[in-house]
């Protein structure tokens, strides 16, 4: 198969572009995310439309954030979007003419730095992506793996703390809590307010204050040495580590790739996120390590990954 197109459904935008079996982008199309369901069916059918024109192609592959049946057909539950059983699929393959696969994004992600990131040579792989959430994908004798129902590899509801912190999915002390984006916030906030006095830079660029931290401000600042950022990176480091440590005992994987926007930090967190992981690596001293690698394509993992995705079929 030759062109196929990849769509990521973001929270601002929605992003079309076609791909080709290199998992190179040709073209690329985006258009607003709408406020409701059936506006961004209208504006995924677009976006195709548009970044399709004087192009051959000939399947379409959806990144949807949220659960994704076995069929790889139907959103059964988006936590951003009003989907719930979305006949996703065939709404698109109606307007647009070409055959549609629809992914979970995490495995989208996953499956494009398998085939084309960081993950090539590796036939054995686990993703996690560090962003505002936990998310994740499985590739194990270089096959998808989605489990029996489609919603595998949600690693970011794994509970480590019995009854620790709530969750936006309900359910209390799940990983995304200490290992993510908003939980690095949480631990810059928390220690800022304990001891300014450490927090000097971090607090100089936000409005003074630690309810004022954003992310942004906790890399930059980390980068100048200030004590709050950089324990702050640990914190979250230290929890990351220590759940790839429990992955590696259920999967034992060759290499892990860690992506989203935490990653981009790339030593800064890396680094320390390997050390955790060897301290709780159970028999750590007498098994081969997998490599724990930053990702490769960035924000494109996730458009090119389910645009090879529909090229598989």
């Amino acid at each position: 198969m030759g062109l196929t197109i990849g769509v990521d459904i973001g929270g601002t935008k929605i992003a079309a572009g076609v791909v080709d079996e290199e998992g190179t982008i040709l073209d690329t199309h985006k258009v607003p995310t709408p406020s409701t369901p059936e506006g961004i069916v209208d504006a995924i059918c677009a976006a195709v439309s548009e970044a399709g024109k004087g192009h051959d192609i000939e399947a379409v592959g959806i990144g949807a954030a949220g659960y994704v049946d076995d069929k790889r057909a139907t959103v059964l539950f988006a936590p951003n979007i009003d989907w719930r059983h979305e006949p996703l699929k065939d709404k698109v393959e109606q307007r647009v003419g070409l055959p549609v696969v629809v992914e979970n994004d995490a495995n989208a992600a996953a499956w494009g730095e398998y085939r084309f990131g960081a993950g090539q040579g590796h036939d054995d792989v686990i993703c996690i992506t560090l962003g505002t959430g936990l998310g994740g994908g499985i590739i194990i004798g270089n096959k998808l793996r989605r489990g029996r129902f489609g919603v595998a590899a949600e690693f970011g509801h794994i509970r480590v703390v019995p009854d620790g912190l709530l969750c936006g999915c309900g359910s209390q002390g799940c990983w995304e809590q200490y290992a993510s984006g908003r939980a690095l916030v949480r631990y810059a906030k928390q220690r800022a307010n304990a001891t300014p006095e450490n927090a000097r830079v971090l607090l100089s660029l936000g409005d003074g204050t630690p309810e004022g931290i954003q992310g942004k401000h906790i890399s930059d600042a980390a980068r100048q040495g200030d004590k709050v950022a950089v324990d702050s990176f640990r914190e979250l480091a230290r929890w990351a580590g220590a759940g790839l440590a429990d992955l590696a005992s259920l999967f034992d994987p060759s290499a892990f790739i860690v992506g989203g926007g935490v990653s981009d930090e790339g030593d800064l967190v890396l680094d320390p996120i390997r050390k955790s992981f060897r301290r709780w690596l159970v028999g750590g001293k007498y098994r081969p390590h997998a490599q724990v690698l930053a990702a490769q394509l960035g924000g494109k993992a996730g458009l090119v990954g389910a645009a090879d995705l529909a090229r598989q079929g």
